[in-house]
């Protein structure tokens, strides 16, 4: 997507699909976090009803889009959710998107994150009781005694684990179906999605009945109980809010487009399609394709009944910008962020095209306009290189070794993050807000750093 930043993430264990029913014993995978300014205000506006609905300030909730093309979503870290990519491309319309965030914040709501150590506690607490008896049965000569013991209470864990897990689950489900009707939203999307990851499972040769090995419920009974409440609902038949529907459908095709192949993208929106969403999958094809001339006529075509659309400009400048026309990307992306002044994605691009373009003048312009996107977003790494390299310029050694570090530190890179860090340190005065910043970084990469070597 335009500008968009990537940056790891650890995944944690609570999540929503039922293709990855052991998610919360395995280990942490590493993820990427994809960053698109239409994506993010999607989720916004989608979700804000929602939240107020769970009894949540909107400002406190935030919505991840992670690269990965499973069908899932989690909570982590207090109040984030995290959406995979492959949920966005499976999901059919922007109902079902609604249902799966109803359900996240049920989680969210009932401190489900918080409250995890109810169950791996005793879980484990039984699990260090088996492996003492079986310690000392072993002792007294009776070792297929003391395997037994440890294997019973292993076992004994994990299904308390594991119904722990899915009590949990039916909570959320209750609390997300209650958000629904709160927001006068239908839950036939979160039926219809629920039908989908069944229909997933019968694909997998998933077996329906046994729900002693599951972190969740089984969508047969998570359907059939669902079912009843979203038909008592008022709401049931409300379709969805049309607006919100075309923006999903845009953001859908654009991700098609960002992380598909260009021959699954034209399989998915073919070229004789020239609805609005196919013609954004399109120009992403077209450039990945390495043709920016048949890019350019595609999000020129959206931009004739669109002349001033953000998004849509900001493509453009992006394909200008990756082609090499620095000259010609620039006007296009002034008018993005005068078009969306809010957006600190869009004005990093503008950015990173007015310091690619070496002229100081323009390194005069991008500067005011780094410093604000990373007051709005500090999670921006483009937007800290490309201040670090402004910086360099002038001659600041200081701050743009603070940038680096910033960057470094989003980017999970702690050794590089506390290393310029220091170099910082060295060149700022002692108690300004820089100083303090540089100093927070140090001692946090040095803390990471000091974790790993223990493991």
């Amino acid at each position: 997507m335009p500008g968009m930043p990537v940056r790891p993430i650890a995944r944690a264990a609570l999540s929503l699909g039922a293709l990855a029913l052991l998610a919360a014993t395995t280990p942490a995978a590493a993820q990427s976090v994809l960053r698109d300014a239409e994506t993010e205000a999607l989720f916004r506006d989608v979700a804000r009803p929602l939240i107020i609905a769970a009894g949540l300030t909107p400002a406190s909730v935030q919505i991840v889009l992670v690269g990965d093309p499973s069908i899932n979503a989690f909570v982590s870290g207090g109040q984030n959710i995290f959406v995979f990519s492959g949920l966005i491309e499976n999901a059919d319309n922007v109902n079902q998107l609604q249902g799966v965030l109803a359900h996240e914040l049920g989680h969210i709501a009932g401190g489900h994150n918080v409250r995890s150590s109810e169950g791996t506690g005793p879980a484990t607490h039984i699990s260090i009781l088996s492996l003492i008896a079986a310690v000392g049965l072993a002792a007294i000569g009776a070792g297929d005694a003391g395997l037994a013991a440890l294997g019973l209470g292993t076992a004994t864990a994990q299904s308390n684990y594991l119904s722990f897990s899915r009590d949990q689950e039916s909570r959320a489900d209750q609390a997300g179906a209650t958000y629904l009707g709160k927001a006068g939203e239908s839950g036939r999307g979160s039926l219809a999605f629920f039908n989908k990851l069944l229909g997933q499972e019968y694909r997998l040769g998933v077996k329906q009945d046994n729900a002693y090995n599951r972190t969740h419920p089984l969508d047969g009974q998570r359907i059939a109980f669902l079912e009843a409440v979203y038909k008592a609902s008022p709401a049931f038949d409300t379709p969805p809010d049309a607006k919100l529907e075309a923006r999903f459908q845009r953001v859908k095709a654009k991700l098609v487009g960002f992380v598909e192949e260009p021959p699954r993208t034209f399989q998915v929106y073919p070229e004789s399609l020239s609805t609005e969403p196919a013609r954004y999958a399109h120009a992403y094809a077209w450039h990945k394709s390495a043709y920016p001339d048949a890019a350019i006529t595609a999000v020129d075509s959206l931009l004739t009944t669109h002349p001033g659309d953000p998004y849509y400009l900001e493509l453009k400048g992006q394909i200008l910008l990756e082609s090499g026309k620095i000259a010609d990307a620039l006007p296009v992306l002034r008018a993005a962020v005068a078009a969306a002044p809010a957006e600190p994605l869009i004005a990093t691009l503008l950015g990173h095209a007015l310091v690619s373009s070496e002229d100081p003048a323009a390194f005069a312009e991008a500067k005011p306009l780094l410093r604000k996107a990373v007051v709005r977003d500090r999670e921006n790494p483009d937007a800290w290189y490309q201040l670090g390299v402004i910086y360099d310029r002038e001659g600041d050694t200081a701050r743009a070794a603070l940038a680096t570090a910033e960057r470094f530190d989003l980017e999970g890179q702690p050794k590089e993050a506390a290393a310029n860090a220091r170099v910082a340190l060295k060149g700022l005065s002692p108690g300004t807000s820089d100083w303090l910043r540089a100093d927070d970084i140090a001692q946090v990469a040095q803390n990471d750093l000091a974790k790993k070597k223990r493991k």
